[in-house]
């Protein structure tokens, strides 16, 4: 088989496999709304409430649980999206960029959130993976992925930018800051080594 057959198969490949994580990821965060509907919210227990010791187990579920089914609806969409063009670079290397960002965040949200709020939802991770993907090219000097990054800054820019503005007291914006920055930090840390490429399976 050619080489150039060979780098498409594995592209399709890739891609399949980034397609089926994201829709599989959301499809549970979907699941596990129902099951907190059913269960009269019993969830919601599984978000970060301010400065609790406690609470600091909390951290990875509450990037999982919603507060109804339109908190999920709302991020379905750009989790898809972005999930899927970061997942297209290797999925480990994604699943390693995707905790780094929920760990920061969760912490970020634990500390400066206003007192005895609880706080749940995937809009931290997404703002994370926002942030990842505008600076992964610049980071790993990729010409394609720093048109993509520049493509998603351009459409999705002025919603991030509102998103963690602290006039808007109906969201986390403390959430979505520290999800923020902890994508921007996921990119240096995870950026590929000159002359390095990812493994098949990455």
């Amino acid at each position: 088989m050619a080489g150039t057959d060979v780098t498409q198969w594995r592209g399709s490949d890739r891609a399949v496999a980034a397609a089926k994580l994201m829709v599989g990821w959301v499809a549970l965060l979907w699941v596990l709304e129902a099951v907190d509907a059913v269960t009269g919210h019993a969830l919601d227990a599984y978000g970060i409430v301010s400065r609790e010791p406690a609470e600091l187990a909390d951290i990875i579920p509450a990037a999982f649980i919603h507060f109804g089914f339109g908190h999920v609806a709302g991020n379905s969409i750009a989790l898809l999206a972005f999930g899927f063009l970061a997942a297209l670079g290797g999925i480990r290397r994604f699943l390693a960029v995707s905790l780094l960002i929920v760990v920061v965040d969760g912490l970020g949200v634990w500390l400066m959130s206003p007192s005895h709020t609880n706080t749940a939802g995937a809009s931290g991770l997404i703002f994370g993976l926002f942030g990842y993907l505008v600076m992964r090219g610049f980071v790993d000097r990729k010409l394609l992925d720093v048109g993509v990054g520049l493509l998603i800054g351009a459409i999705w820019g002025s919603t991030i930018l509102l998103g963690i503005s602290p006039a808007n007291t109906e969201i986390s914006w403390q959430g979505h800051l520290f999800g923020l920055i902890a994508g921007v930090v996921a990119a240096f840390v995870f950026r590929r080594r000159a002359g390095k490429s990812s493994p098949a399976g990455g």
